[in-house]
């Protein structure tokens, strides 16, 4: 049997932001009138259950965060973007978006239903492709390395090669609810009520520090708003957790930065790890939430020593607007310099590496897993609080 009902792919005329990438916003959410229906019927399909980072790629691409995608990508469409880092259409794309088959047999033309790791169903795919991911391949094309101590190689390790392909209808109002989270055609209302025409984005992992304020403040500079959008999903161990940093971004914003040039929003999806390919794969994401600059400061999205402190940005230099529409505000390495007494960096401050103290997320969270307090020039006091009070309660 099957199951497709329409989908929709949304304009909007009065949109003066930048166009999604493709062009329209995607939807593929079941509409209210087939709900019922579709429901229905995918009771007797076979099961798939997803991972959480699946799960939160399912509900990027229904949402329109993953445009111009329909559903989890097929072999040809992975194998330009391993090859080229663009889709076969020539638009820009470096990190593939797979579905794992787990064990489950259907082929081509066949209807799954898919099923968070509760068990909740959470949409239907029409299968049009079954074929095995060559692994070490794109752990050599997306990551740089093979090393399984990376943390985005050490997860694709444990994960099936077989994946299946193909157009996903999803159903809205399943799930726990996230206040700050908005999708891009929700994100955009806000931004065009705002009056923005050029928004800047910013993408972290990590609590705000020092760095990042200078970073936030630059961009509030050369553009009509910020749209301060961290990533709230799946990361490695040791990352401090979301709903930790999430309160430092309000308190930064309520005690430090001009509101109504501020839209704080979460982006819930999968911390990959690939440095420079996921440079690319955020600025594609927050081009769609309706940004026109990503900033991109050192090593985005980097781990370890895996990448070069600037390799993002030289990835970008790859692609030109008809292929990839935001851009980056690339930034230099930026620190604490003592006899400047405030944040600055290589292309502002003329002192030398003694004057300076490095600011950097894995530094902070070396402090404070020793007990020490983060001092003036690391944090803003309201921030630091809020991270002590988290240490403190894991250490007691």
């Amino acid at each position: 049997m099957s199951v497709e009902v329409q989908v929709s792919a949304k304009t909007t005329p009065e949109d003066r932001l930048l166009a999604p990438h493709g062009g329209v916003l995607i939807d593929r959410f079941v509409p209210a009138q087939s709900r019922d229906r579709l429901w229905v019927q995918a009771t007797d399909l076979p099961k798939l259950g997803l991972l959480r980072r699946e799960l939160a790629d399912l509900l990027l691409i229904a949402e329109g965060a993953l445009s111009p995608l329909h559903g989890f990508q097929d072999s040809a469409q992975v194998e330009t973007i391993l090859e080229q880092g663009r889709l076969p259409t020539g638009l820009a794309w470096t990190i593939p978006i797979t579905l794992q088959a787990k064990g489950i047999s259907v082929g081509p033309g066949s209807e799954v239903a898919l099923v968070d790791e509760d068990g909740h169903l959470r949409g239907v795919m029409q299968v049009e492709e079954r074929f095995r991911l060559d692994l070490e391949r794109v752990a050599t094309r997306v990551y740089g390395t093979t090393d399984p101590e990376h943390p985005g190689v050490k997860v694709l390790r444990t994960e099936d090669p077989v994946r299946l392909a193909g157009k996903v209808q999803v159903f809205a109002g399943v799930g726990s609810v996230d206040p700050y989270r908005l999708s891009p055609e929700q994100t955009r209302a806000e931004l065009n009520r705002r009056g923005f025409t050029e928004v800047a984005a910013f993408q972290t992992r990590n609590p705000l520090h020092r760095s990042h304020e200078y970073l936030l403040r630059i961009a509030l500079e050369v553009s009509d708003g910020l749209l301060l959008h961290p990533l709230v999903g799946e990361t490695k161990a040791g990352d401090i957790p979301a709903e930790v940093r999430m309160e430092c971004y309000r308190v930064l914003v309520d005690h430090y930065l001009p509101k109504e040039r501020v839209l704080l929003a979460t982006l819930d999806t999968a911390m990959r790890y690939a440095g420079p390919a996921e440079a690319i794969h955020h600025a594609i994401l927050r081009q769609n939430y309706g940004a026109s600059r990503l900033i991109v400061g050192r090593d985005h999205a980097g781990v370890g020593k895996y990448y070069g402190p600037f390799d993002a940005h030289v990835r970008f230099d790859r692609y030109e607007p008809s292929a990839l529409a935001i851009r980056p505000l690339k930034v230099d390495v930026t620190f604490w310099c003592k006899a400047c007494g405030g944040t600055a960096s290589t292309k502002s401050c003329a002192h030398d590496a003694s004057q300076r103290v490095e600011l950097s997320g894995t530094e902070v969270r070396r402090r404070l897993e020793a007990g020490e307090a983060l001092p003036a020039e690391f944090s803003r006091p309201e921030v630091a609080e809020v991270l002590g009070r988290y240490y403190r309660s894991i250490r007691s």
